[in-house]
């Protein structure tokens, strides 16, 4: 079996034993299934093997070279929400023109340096930065190719901190204000628009605001050609939820019969800006328990050495991770609230859990921590940043080593 599975009364990674892992490298450490990434991969891509299209990975959701590598190895282009997002992507082995940068608030420096490098479109968010963009290139010679991102006014359904398609949003222009931003780019000679670029939000575990996103870009796609402007591509975005709790989500090929469903007679390739869904669950945050206190007559505390500093996502949504032991014993279940050991009350990794009965130095293992987990985490009370293993048919790489205090002090006087 890929990805995390028991044998032998012990959880392992694509055959890797969990506990060897911790006891080399120490606690916390994220671990990560290359296996899960390359299924992922290639599951969406055969998705919508019918339809001309580019995968643009959000590095966003996990940024750590090596996993950047592998998804570039696989055909994926980059979706960069920084320009620094950009130099890991090039580091990493990306082009320019395997590269869209997203992003609402992109810093002039950012932007020069864009146009400079001729990336595959620049998502312009607003009138104000399509002019700034249309200055950079004017001024230095340049022709940038930008997409313009609409901003539908879609409910993704999703927690409301990662909805990204309503009006009340700060993400993309509105659509009643497109019509003359299009309008405006038949005598702007430094701006070449190549595509509509939409994404609603994150974690969307309904078709139906897919659905209406990808009408959306239809019908404004087919505008747009009946005022004679070709498009090179259209944008779709990403945002496919993955199960966290182990209930029912739509698969990537539900997802992509729902796009696929809206754009036919759109005879213009896609691009797709999938991040979570990738490498989501091929990640699980492995930590040790600390301490173990009484909280009531029926629960204790289950202390354990990761919390908010390594995944966020917790404090930052309420955001639910299944927790379980990597050796799971033979004794009767107790309920739990799984907490971190930072100095905030909203530090609680899983409240209300029950598991078999924990002993301190017993390790768990906190699953779906593959994106956003690693990308978000702090140095927060002086805690330095876990280290990073990747598994590969049954053998694990470290691919990011934990800092040091020498690392956290190296940029102070």
């Amino acid at each position: 079996m890929i990805g995390f599975s028991l044998s032998h009364d012990e959880l392992l990674c694509d055959g890797a034993s969990l506990t060897a892992i911790a006891e080399a490298v120490g606690t916390p450490v994220y671990v990560y299934s290359s296996a899960v990434m390359r299924a992922r991969y290639r599951e969406l891509d055969e998705a919508f093997a019918d339809h001309p299209h580019a995968i643009h990975y959000a590095l966003k959701a996990n940024s750590t070279l090596a996993i950047a590598r592998l998804l570039r190895g696989l055909g994926s282009g980059a979706d960069a929400n920084s320009i620094w997002e950009i130099e890991v992507a090039r580091r990493a082995g990306f082009v320019p023109a395997d590269i869209v940068f997203t992003g609402v608030g992109k810093s002039l420096p950012e932007l020069e340096c864009a146009v400079a490098l001729g990336v595959k479109a620049i998502n312009v968010e607003s009138s104000g930065e399509l002019a700034r963009v249309e200055a950079i290139a004017d001024r230095t010679g340049a022709v940038a190719r930008v997409a313009i991102r609409l901003n539908p006014d879609i409910d993704a359904r999703s927690h409301p901190h990662i909805s990204t398609g309503l009006k009340v949003n700060k993400f993309g222009v509105a659509l009643g204000e497109a019509a003359a931003l299009f309008a405006s780019l038949d005598h702007r000679k430094a701006l070449e628009l190549v595509a509509i670029h939409v994404h609603v939000g994150s974690q969307i575990t309904s078709v139906e605001p897919i659905q209406r996103s990808a009408a959306l870009v239809a019908r404004v796609a087919a505008a747009l050609k009946q005022l004679g402007r070709r498009l090179e591509y259209l944008d779709v975005g990403g945002g496919f939820g993955i199960s966290y709790d182990g209930g029912e989500v739509p698969t990537l090929t539900d997802y992509a019969a729902a796009i696929l469903g809206e754009l036919r007679g759109i005879d213009l390739p896609i691009v797709l800006e999938p991040g979570r869904s990738l490498v989501g669950p091929a990640g699980a945050l492995v930590a040790r328990v600390i301490d173990l206190k009484r909280r009531d007559g029926s629960s204790e505390f289950a202390v354990i050495d990761a919390g908010m500093t390594e995944l966020m996502r917790p404090a930052l949504y309420n955001a639910f991770h299944r927790i379980e032991p990597v050796q799971p014993r033979s004794r009767p279940e107790r309920q739990y609230e799984v907490v971190g050991p930072v100095c905030e009350s909203t530090d609680v990794v899983g409240r209300d859990r029950r598991l078999p009965r924990l002993e301190v130095g017993d390790l768990v293992a906190i699953r779906d921590a593959g994106a956003y987990g690693s990308a978000m985490a702090s140095n927060y009370n002086r805690r330095p940043m876990p280290p990073e293993v990747l598994v590969d048919d049954g053998a694990w790489r470290i691919i990011r080593r934990r800092q040091t205090l020498d690392d956290l002090l190296a940029m102070e006087s």
